[in-house]
């Protein structure tokens, strides 16, 4: 692992992170001119600025030959946007969930996540299911901010400026904040170009897998400005912006990062079968754990937070010890596939019943 290397991936990172910055800035205040919600700027304007690193890296790679790597990034960055972000966000403080997100976008990350488990089947993502998956992202989008203008909830709209400030109505500065989404733009590219490079010379370096390197290093890398935007959101108290900006990365990443990605690509997304195996079923694993941990009590706790952290450590445990080849790394992956992952699933499946009934029983104990 040479110097240069490493130095590549630090500066991709910081002008990834920066360029996000930029973009989310920029966007979001442009997008206050139509009125737009704190929710739904969470779950598509900050998602999408925020997954604007992973479009970048996920189509440098492919085009550059490394469709693990661009895989790997797609994945990776949802498994760390559910364990990672949202186990860190909620240890600052337990994160109130919004009921748009149970009902509506969190089923929808899951069906998504489904889907692509179910497109990868043959072995790779087509140009045609790429076209399929950006199409959804597209609708998506459309359907959100369509109704998002039909807002009229004045907290909501008193949240939005606490977080964003007086809305620019001025020509003055809706054309700064184009030109500021612009600048993140660029830089995003640019330092999506460094990191990729980067990366695919440490694991040539390591002897890794491109795969491997983009579930970890890239794909950290890449949730860097999901982690920052939803940890401030945290620490500011905002209900809505941390976990719908998770939640709406995780869509835009499969729909619209690996929808554009295979659709452009000239020979589609393969998929190798370590990725189909296994890490694949645990993205959709965690996106399923999402709904019985956000429906029982709208909210994610301190205690769950925690919970979602030591899986992503077991998780990059896990990686390493099979990239060394080490003996124990099977029996760890056993252990999560046929141990941890089913008693989570009883226990979650627990809290939501017994939440449904403490919500089934609230009407009866008005009553005289």
């Amino acid at each position: 692992m040479t110097i240069t290397a490493v130095t590549l991936v630090v500066l991709g990172v910081v002008l990834l992170v920066v360029g996000a910055e930029c973009l989310v800035r920029g966007a979001s205040r442009f997008a206050s001119m139509l009125g737009v919600s704190p929710l739904i700027i969470g779950l598509t304007i900050v998602a999408f600025g925020t997954s604007a690193p992973e479009l970048a890296v996920s189509i440098r790679a492919a085009f550059g030959g490394q469709a693990d790597l661009a895989l790997g990034n797609v994945v990776g960055s949802n498994i760390c946007n559910v364990l990672l972000i949202l186990g860190a966000s909620s240890l600052v403080a337990p994160l109130v969930v919004a009921q748009q997100l149970v009902r509506l976008d969190v089923p929808i990350m899951i069906g998504v996540s489904g889907l692509m488990l179910l497109f990868g089947l043959d072995g790779m993502i087509s140009s045609s299911d790429g076209v399929i998956l950006f199409v959804g992202g597209v609708v998506y989008t459309l359907f959100l901010l369509v109704q998002s203008r039909r807002e009229k909830d004045q907290g909501v709209q008193d949240e939005y400026a606490q977080e964003y400030g007086p809305r620019p109505y001025s020509w003055r500065q809706a054309v700064i904040n184009i030109c500021l989404s612009i600048v993140g733009v660029i830089v995003l590219v640019f330092g999506s170009q460094l990191l990729v490079k980067g990366a695919v010379d440490i694991a040539t370096a390591m002897g890794a897998s491109a795969l491997v390197i983009g579930l970890t290093i890239v794909a950290i890398g890449t949730s860097l400005p999901e982690l920052a935007t939803s940890m401030v959101a945290s620490f500011r108290g905002e209900r809505d912006i941390a976990v719908g900006n998770v939640v709406g990365s995780n869509i835009f990443n499969i729909l619209v990062v690996l929808g554009a990605t295979s659709a452009i690509s000239p020979d589609g997304i393969q998929i190798s079968s370590a990725a189909l195996s296994f890490d694949i079923p645990v993205m959709v694993a965690v996106s399923v754990m999402c709904f019985p941990i956000f429906f029982s009590g709208n909210l994610v706790s301190r205690g769950e937070g925690a919970l979602l952290l030591s899986y992503y450590v077991a998780y990059t445990l896990y990686l390493f010890l099979d990239v060394t080849n080490h003996g124990s790394s099977q029996t760890l992956g056993s252990v999560l596939k046929f141990v941890i992952v089913p008693l989570t699933a009883i226990a979650l499946s627990l809290m939501t019943w017994q939440s449904q009934r403490a919500r089934q029983s609230r009407p009866s104990r008005r009553e005289p």
